[in-house]
């Protein structure tokens, strides 16, 4: 079903304060924004407490920065914002802003409901930072503050549940005449897929924290207490969930890369398969727990019913998200193979950052293997830094690509290339030397009085220097997109030569998008409309 609002909406916000129509506002755009600017500060927070993380591991024979109390509380808090503070509010604003303007559509559905979806999301993110402040959060000991930080998680998730709401209907019921749902960009395709896979698993989230939350007030002999939060809902901030919370960013790879190279992506119906592939790890939300394989035994053929009954559920649930994104860097070698691309941000951005999100996906693979001896080890760790930066960079990509049509000005290429390639630097520090040192048997969640064979104050310090050079790539990169989207270069409508339809409007886009209906006969009606009118050849 296809329907879309024909009538202009009533704009009272010229005769309200500048402050007031921010935090009244129900334009899409400008909840995009809200996202956007609050996760940037959010990615800041949770880097800076990273880096004390990753400093106080570099001596493994006692505190230096941080104490017994406080170590864990800054570890949680720290993936706390990295999660749903940087990745998860970035990848919603950029959903929030852009996806009405491909579909054609006034307005985002429900407007309202998706801006009340950001008040609730950054209340319940405020409060959870305060429980852990206060020693509540994972393992806290004050126990008025750990109910606190689970009755947040709970707010916090409701504010996803209405915004995945809000773009999942837009989805299926705004698109202008024409675009039916396989025709919408790839970038709106993913958002919609994105979307349907929060709405299957928030539910989930909340309900599991209600029950740790009435379990710890009450009676704390079902669930482990405090002691026992993160084995209940730690799916939620480790793979593959972490990559199902990227799946949008990968719709942008496979938009902006075909404009970057100025050629139509082959395959396309495989892509918007790949997308679906990976949206297969929000089935980690009904086990609640990482799957991995127990592949015991003398021989191959010992137990071998066994052994296909545990490789299943490991291969639905691991394998199969990862050759979805195997998918996406197909679709995107053969794009790029077919022409010689721009070399723009936005193109550096979304290769590296894909790359480190396929680093980070496969190294989990590895280490879901049991007998790879991983469980438990700092590991996990490095393979969520590779897909929780590989996402940042991805959303700094969209930002760069994206940011000309919802401010109106354009990021400077020479200032921001070099920054993508530092963002890979970054990674690769962050992530690999705790893959290292997970095969050396560095434990997870510790942060002192851990011993082993081998250079341990090396690994630790590299990715120490990861996490500082992470930290200085993001304030650079916030400086330079705040002056450039405040006094940079005019953008224009259609900075890159664009083929979809937000850039078939003015940059920025008026209050109500578009002044008239646009009918769409294929994929790329922007490419069309050029066409017909003997602009593009």
């Amino acid at each position: 079903m296809t329907s879309i609002d024909t009538h202009h909406a009533v704009d009272g916000a010229a005769s309200q304060p500048a402050v007031a129509t921010w935090l009244t506002s129900a334009d899409h755009k400008h909840v995009g924004r809200l996202f956007i600017g609050s996760g940037l500060v959010g990615l800041l927070g949770g880097l800076v407490l990273a880096v004390l993380v990753a400093v106080e591991r570099i001596d493994a024979e006692g505190f230096q920065l941080l104490d017994e109390s406080t170590a864990s509380q800054v570890l949680a808090a720290a993936r706390l914002l990295l999660t749903y503070g940087a990745v998860v509010p970035l990848v919603l604003g950029m959903v929030v802003a852009i996806v009405p303007l491909q579909l054609g559509a006034r307005s985002i559905s429900f407007p309202r409901l998706a801006a009340t979806g950001f008040w609730f999301w950054l209340t319940g993110l405020g409060l959870a930072v305060a429980s852990i402040i206060g020693n509540g959060g994972p393992g806290g000991g004050e126990a008025e503050m750990v109910d606190l930080y689970l009755a947040a998680l709970v707010v916090l998730a409701l504010g996803g549940l209405m915004v995945a709401g809000s773009v999942a209907t837009t989805a299926l019921t705004a698109r202008t005449p024409g675009m039916g749902l396989l025709r919408a960009p790839l970038f709106s395709w993913s958002s919609f897929v994105g979307s349907i896979a929060l709405l299957l698993s928030l539910p989930v989230f909340i309900g599991t924290s209600v029950y740790l939350y009435v379990d710890h007030r009450y009676a704390r002999a079902g669930f482990g207490g405090n002691m026992g939060v993160n084995h209940w809902i730690g799916w939620s901030l480790s793979q593959p969930f972490t990559y199902v919370l990227a799946i949008p960013l990968l719709g942008f790879v496979l938009d902006a890369i075909p404009v970057m190279n100025r050629s139509r992506l082959p395959q396309r119906a495989a892509a918007n398969v790949a997308i679906g592939l990976v949206a297969v790890g929000l089935l980690t939300a009904t086990t609640q727990s990482a799957v991995t394989l127990p592949w015991e035994g003398d021989g191959f053929f010992s137990g071998l019913g066994d052994k296909i009954a545990d490789l299943l559920p490991f291969a639905l649930l691991n394998l199969v998200p990862l050759l979805g994104l195997l998918g996406v860097l197909g679709g995107v070698a053969l794009t790029l193979k077919s022409a010689k691309p721009r070399v723009a941000s936005p193109l550096v951005f979304a290769v590296l950052g894909l790359l480190t999100i396929l680093l980070g996906a496969a190294s989990h693979v590895v280490y879901a293997i049991q007998d790879a001896g991983l469980a438990g080890t700092i590991f996990e760790a490095g393979s969520y830094v590779a897909v929780t930066f590989g996402s940042v960079t991805l959303a700094f990509g969209a930002i760069a690509y994206w940011g000309p049509k919802i401010w109106g000005r354009r990021v400077p290429d020479k200032a921001a290339l070099p920054l993508a390639l530092l963002a890979f630097v970054a990674t690769a520090l962050g992530s690999l030397p705790y893959m290292i040192a997970g095969f050396a048997d560095q434990p997870a969640g510790v942060l002192d009085g851990f011993s082993y064979g081998g250079p341990q104050e090396l690994w630790n310090a590299l990715t120490a220097i990861g996490f500082v050079l992470m930290l200085l790539v993001s304030l650079a990169f916030i400086g330079l997109v705040a002056k450039s989207f405040t006094a940079g270069e005019a953008a224009g409508d259609d900075p890159w030569d664009g083929t979809t339809l937000e850039w078939a409007t003015s940059s920025p886009p008026p209050a109500d998008n578009f002044s008239e209906v646009i009918v769409v006969g294929s994929e790329y009606p922007l490419a069309d409309m050029k066409n017909s009118s003997g602009k593009v050849g």
